[in-house]
């Protein structure tokens, strides 16, 4: 067999396994869309649900008490759960390509204590000042580790360092807060753990929009995102402005992770465990890789509020790391093997 043939054919075999994988992949979140929607303190049969979703329903059926809990709260937290997953499974794909680290995603780089340190700023000002507080935090935090990356060189090794510092700073201001919050500290302490129980309509909708800033520039850039991916400067051999590309899926990605920080609180781990168990599936090229790692992330997080809801509503931050916590010192230690 020629080097041509043996090309096609691993293309072939690689197709076919994405084929199935992305099979399997959609029949587990339809799966565990019926059981989310299904289960809960009022168990409804997976037919009755169906029959509740139907857009044509009328008036009267709308009104019932069933569709009520399908409609208006599991509906809207089961979405919320897919997009906030998939969306941090995107944005860590996108951020371990370009910086080209294993370890690099929005909570290891301080965008995400960012946005909680300026929403829990928020809860000192007001209520509806959370979400703009959240957004301006996370931008915010970006600024600074950009500044603080370009003093030291630039570079993404210097991003990702200076993300760490950024962290640690803003992680310890976040504690500073709920020091002094009084009466405000358990509701700043819920909501920095991440919960989904919450989650209306419009969160969704939200997340939804986030997740549309974040996908469609990494599609786009696919091609340039692989590229610098092979090595750092890699891309600027090839005439890709790496600086401007990495700077535009920074900020995509920290408007993305606010959204959630903003309406859910805390979630982590989710960026960092979905795209190395995608890649070791899929390969690394990043098109069919934003899109394997979208459709695991919201599975993730799905089962993950699944299981939150079931042992007494405990925040699916806990849930995402424990299970993220142990595949982090995995990862550190096979990064060390010889």
């Amino acid at each position: 067999m020629s080097s041509a043939e043996a090309l096609s054919e691993h293309r072939r075999m690689l197709c076919r396994r994405r084929v199935r994988f992305a099979a399997l992949l959609c029949a587990a979140l339809f799966l565990t869309a019926i059981w989310r929607l299904g289960a809960g303190e009022w168990n409804i049969p997976a037919s009755r649900v169906a029959a509740l979703l139907n857009p044509f329903l009328d008036e009267s059926m709308r009104a019932l008490p069933e569709a009520l809990v399908v409609r208006t709260i599991r509906l809207p937290r089961l979405l919320a759960a897919v997009g906030c997953g998939g969306l941090l499974a995107v944005a860590g794909a996108v951020l371990q390509g370009l910086l080209t680290n294993a370890l690099a995603e929005p909570y290891t780089l301080g965008i995400a204590a960012g946005a909680a340190f300026g929403g829990a700023l928020g809860f000192f000002i007001d209520s509806y000042a959370i979400v703009p507080m959240a957004f301006v935090g996370a931008m915010s935090s970006l600024w600074l580790v950009s500044l603080i990356a370009l003093r030291g060189g630039g570079g993404a090794s210097g991003i990702v360092l200076a993300g760490v510092i950024m962290n640690a700073i803003l992680s310890a201001g976040v504690t500073f807060l709920k020091a002094i919050a009084d009466d405000r500290l358990g509701a700043i302490v819920l909501w920095l753990m991440g919960s989904l129980s919450g989650a209306s309509p419009a969160a969704a909708a939200v997340v939804w929009g986030a997740s549309l800033v974040l996908l469609v520039p990494a599609f786009v850039c696919a091609r340039r995102i692989d590229a610098c991916s092979l090595s750092e400067g890699q891309g600027e051999l090839l005439g890709i402005e790496e600086k401007k590309l990495r700077w535009l899926m920074l900020t995509a990605s920290s408007l993305a992770t606010a959204a959630v920080v903003s309406f859910f609180g805390i979630i982590g781990f989710v960026g960092l465990v979905i795209p190395h168990l995608i890649r070791s599936f899929i390969g690394p090229s990043t098109r069919p890789l934003i899109v394997f790692c979208f459709l695991a992330g919201g599975l993730l997080l799905a089962l993950a509020d699944g299981a939150a809801q079931a042992m007494g509503e405990l925040p699916v931050g806990v849930i995402t790391a424990l299970i993220g916590g142990p595949f982090f010192c995995w990862i550190l230690i096979s990064r060390n093997r010889p």
